[in-house]
C-alpha cells in the first residue's frame, strides 16, 4: 500500500511541501483546504498532477474540502493558520489560530487516529503545544517543524560566507523559532571543523543575527507574503526521514517532560526522526552563555503559550 499524506492548508507554504513530496515520490497526497476557497486545492492538485509526466513522477495528489478525503492518512501536515499581520499583536494572532488548530486537529484526528502529525503554523511551538492538550497524542506522534528551517537558514549564510558547499556545512541549533532560537556554534561545523575556527565573532555574530531574523527579511523583501520555498522542503524532509525510517537527527519542537530541565512545555531540540516519528530526543550539554540564550527562549514561548485560553 503506498503511503498517503495530508497537507492541511493549500497556501504557498502547503502547495510548496506538496511540490517537493510529489517530486520524491515517496507518497500520494492529499491537499485540503476550507470551503471557503472552493475548488483552490484541487487546481493546485490537478497542476500538480501535471507536472507528474515532465518531471517523472507518479504520485496521486488529491484535492478537496473534505476531511473525509484524508481518511487513514499516513502523516498530516499542518499548515492552516493566519499570519501575523501590521498591528496584530502576538496574542491576537495566538488566539485567532488557536480556534483554527483546534477545529483542524478535531476532525484531522478523526479521519486519521493513527498518524503522524507534523504542525507548521505559527507561533509554532505554542500550537504543538496547543495541538498537544487538545488531542492528547503522544509526543512521539505529534510535533513541528522550525528547527529544520532555521538550521537550513544557518547553514546557508555560513556557506555563502566561507565560500563552501552547503553540503559541507552542519548547524546545530536550538529553541523557539526565529528571533527566539538558540544556535549553537561549538556545534556547528564546515567538514568537521567548528565555525568558531574558520571566522571570525563578529562574522559568527552576524550570521547569527541573520539567521534569526531571516524570516522577516523574507517578508520585507516579498512585501506581501512569507517565506515557502525553504519553509516547505523543511517539512517535506521531516516526512521523507519519517516514511523513509531513516533515524536522521534534526531539530523539532517537542513536548518535552524532564528534557534540558523543562517541563510542560515544546521546545526545539534535537530528535531522531524514524518510521514511529519523535524515536529519541537529543540532549546537549549546554556552557553557561548558552544556557543563557536558551533560559531567554523558553521565558518567549512560555510567554506566548500565556495568550492560550482553555
Amino acid at each position: 500500500m503506498k503511503n498517503k499524506v495530508t497537507i492541511v492548508g493549500a497556501g504557498n507554504v502547503g502547495a510548496t511541501t506538496a511540490h517537493w513530496l510529489a517530486a520524491a515520490e515517496i507518497a500520494d497526497l492529499v491537499l485540503l483546504d476550507i470551503p471557503q476557497l472552493e475548488k483552490m486545492p484541487m487546481g493546485k492538485a490537478l497542476d500538480l498532477t501535471q507536472a507528474g509526466p515532465v518531471r517523472g513522477y507518479d504520485a496521486v495528489i488529491t484535492g478537496t474540502n473534505s476531511y473525509a478525503d484524508t481518511k487513514d492518512s499516513d502523516i498530516v501536515v499542518v499548515t492552516a493558520g493566519v499570519a501575523r499581520k501590521p498591528g496584530m499583536t502576538r496574542e491576537d494572532l495566538v488566539q485567532i489560530n488557536q480556534k483554527i488548530i483546534s477545529d483542524v486537529m478535531a476532525q484531522a484526528l478523526a479521519a486519521s487516529p493513527n498518524a503522524i502529525y507534523i504542525m507548521v503554523t505559527n507561533p509554532l511551538d505554542t500550537m504543538v503545544y496547543l495541538a498537544h492538550k487538545v488531542t492528547g497524542l503522544p509526543r512521539e506522534r505529534l510535533f513541528g517543524q522550525a528547527g529544520v528551517l532555521d538550521s537550513a537558514r544557518f547553514r546557508t549564510f555560513i556557506a555563502r560566507e566561507l565560500n563552501v558547499s552547503v553540503e559541507n556545512v552542519q548547524a546545530s541549533v536550538l529553541g523557539g523559532h526565529g528571533d527566539e532560537m538558540v544556535p549553537l556554534v561549538r556545534y556547528s561545523t564546515v567538514a568537521g571543523v567548528p565555525i568558531g575556527e574558520l571566522m571570525s565573532r563578529e562574522q559568527v555574530d552576524r550570521i547569527v543575527e541573520r539567521t534569526r531574523k531571516g524570516g522577516g527579511e523574507i517578508v520585507e523583501l516579498l512585501k506581501t507574503g512569507s517565506a515557502y520555498y525553504a519553509p516547505g522542503a523543511s517539512v517535506a524532509k521531516m516526512v521523507e526521514a519519517i516514511l523513509k525510517d531513516k533515524k536522521l537527527i534534526v531539530p523539532a519542537s517537542v513536548y518535552l517532560r524532564g528534557e534540558y530541565g523543562l517541563n510542560d512545555i515544546c521546545f526545539g531540540v534535537p530528535v531522531k526522526l524514524g518510521a514511529q516519528g519523535v524515536e529519541q530526543i537529543i540532549e546537549y550539554k549546554l556552557t553557561s552563555e548558552e544556557r543563557l540564550m536558551f533560559d531567554k527562549s523558553v521565558s518567549l514561548i512560555r510567554g506566548t503559550m500565556s495568550a492560550l485560553k482553555f
